[in-house]
């Protein structure tokens, strides 16, 4: 039999102020409580979280340094054979099956010198004159200088500069060409590694990878690419 005596239900125009006040006091404690119990979850959660991530970076970082070592025996191999120590930024090798590309990002940087070159470049393009027959070469010029959306130049796009300011013969803008050609520091940002499931029909399947970000094994040097960032082709 349950002895447990019932408590009546009020409401809210029956309640009296000590009745109300009581009855919101009892609700703030259970918000207390469910907060604190909130924090104590997250307190708890954290660390587990946070130990199964930093075991799978580890184990990414172990398949990341095992795959370049691997390729790094072909790559020597492959030197030999050819005779030839390669400078491209990145290489693909592949089965029926399977694909694998390793290599590294750059990111492009600019000292600020760049931008006396590209108001040297503005000024040459603005002076000329906004004919029809021109008109197409003012938009092309000006599309070479248009910025990325971290607000860089592009490096590829100062090769056709050079092409366009050495058919010019105008000093204006082969000096400002040159200085911006100068302005280019490129950065090595990170080493990847992409990998792709070919299909029978000769589609390819990504292999979900994301090992950017991810270092390689401890004292581990990956270094059959060139130690010297290659100036892009386009600021020779």
């Amino acid at each position: 039999m349950n002895t447990t005596a019932e408590q009546p239900v009020i409401s809210l125009d029956q309640a009296t102020p000590e009745q109300l006040k009581a009855a919101l006091a009892k609700v703030e404690a259970k918000k207390d409580q469910d907060r604190e119990t909130y924090k104590e979850l997250v307190l708890e959660t954290v660390p587990k979280a946070m130990f199964q991530l930093c075991a799978a970076s580890e184990v990414i970082s172990a398949a990341k340094t095992a795959t370049f070592k691997y390729f790094e025996d072909i790559l020597d191999l492959k030197n030999k054979v050819y005779g030839l120590k390669e400078k491209q930024q990145s290489h693909t090798f592949s089965t029926d099956k399977e694909e694998i590309q390793i290599g590294y990002r750059i990111n492009e940087g600019w000292d600020d010198t760049v931008t006396a070159g590209i108001q040297k470049v503005e000024n040459y393009i603005s002076s000329l004159s906004k004919t029809p027959e021109t008109a197409t070469l003012v938009s092309m010029l000006f599309n070479m200088l248009k910025k990325d959306a971290k607000g860089n130049l592009k490096g590829s796009r100062v090769l056709e500069l050079q092409k366009a300011a050495a058919d010019s013969k105008n000093d204006e803008f082969i000096d400002g060409v040159a200085i911006i050609a100068s302005a280019y520091k490129p950065v090595r940002s990170s080493w990847f590694i992409e990998a792709s499931l070919i299909n029978d029909d000769g589609t390819k399947t990504p292999v979900p990878l994301s090992m950017s970000s991810v270092g390689f094994s401890a004292n581990y040097k990956f270094d059959f690419f060139s130690e010297k960032i290659p100036a892009d082709d386009a600021v020779e």
